[in-house]
């Protein structure tokens, strides 16, 4: 979580608030009485294996064993809480993980009163060379989302966006990338918005990808044309030997 925010999550709750931490498990949030998590309570801390935050919040862990609940929180199953159970939800780094993050956020609203939410940014999951050099964003990611307002957008990360460099934003505006701009977040209150996108067809989602290039980070305009340029060239050479193989049939089947 960017932690300038823990603080201010900290600020917001009384001794009295009952807290959720959704998807905790790898950084657990401590101030929080219960924890939902696909993964063991024994394990948690994951990024302590990588010298990394291991917890958030204060040395003290709310939680317990007892308070953990071990559990897919996508099976569309009601999460064990009664509704509006909760005085504060927080769901940090996890939606972008999920096969079903719609279901988790209508879970969040039902279960919360008011909460916090982050996930990467779009700019940073859409930056190449993250984890591999031609790679957009981390492998294990499997949405771009986009927040704005109190509505949370995600659209499937296709694969297309590691194919060519015009659908990524490039390495160099990964390494300009500030802490607060690599992140997005949203606070909410009794409820908040959220929806997936969808585009069909190749040329629609190559549009999408090409359309929040240019608006965030745009490649040189040279670049960009020679590039369309190349793409006009490059089928001639089979085009034409595909017409040269048709002509040589016919020719032999006329002899």
């Amino acid at each position: 979580m960017y932690e300038p925010n823990v603080s201010s999550i900290l600020q917001l709750l009384t001794p009295q608030d009952q807290v959720l931490d959704v998807g905790g498990w790898a950084c657990p949030f401590n101030r929080a009485q219960w924890i939902l998590d696909s993964e063991p309570f024994e394990t948690r801390g994951f990024y302590r294996s990588f010298g990394r935050i291991a917890y958030q919040a204060g040395d003290r862990e709310w939680f317990s064993k007892e308070t953990w609940v071990e559990r897919d929180i996508c099976d569309r199953e009601p999460w064990p809480f009664r509704n509006k159970q909760f005085d504060f939800v927080i769901c940090s780094h996890t939606l972008e993980d999920l096969r079903d993050p719609i279901w988790v956020c209508s879970e969040i609203v039902r279960v919360g009163k008011r909460g916090y939410i982050e996930v990467p940014s779009r700019a940073y999951e859409s930056c190449l060379g993250v984890e591999r050099p031609n790679q957009a964003g981390l492998s294990h990611h499997r949405w771009l989302i986009e927040i704005r307002g109190n509505e949370l957008l995600f659209l499937q990360k296709y694969h297309m966006i590691h194919s060519h460099w015009r659908f990524a934003l490039p390495r160099s505006y990964r390494r300009v990338l500030t802490p607060e701009a690599s992140v997005q977040w949203v606070w909410w209150k009794n409820d908040f918005n959220f929806r997936e996108l969808m585009y069909h067809g190749v040329e629609t989602l190559e549009r999408e990808l090409e359309r929040y290039v240019e608006a965030t980070h745009p490649y040189p305009r040279w670049r960009v044309r020679l590039n369309e340029f190349w793409r006009f060239l490059s089928p001639l050479p089979r085009q034409a030997g595909s017409w040269a193989k048709k002509k040589l049939r016919r020719a032999r089947t006329e002899l």
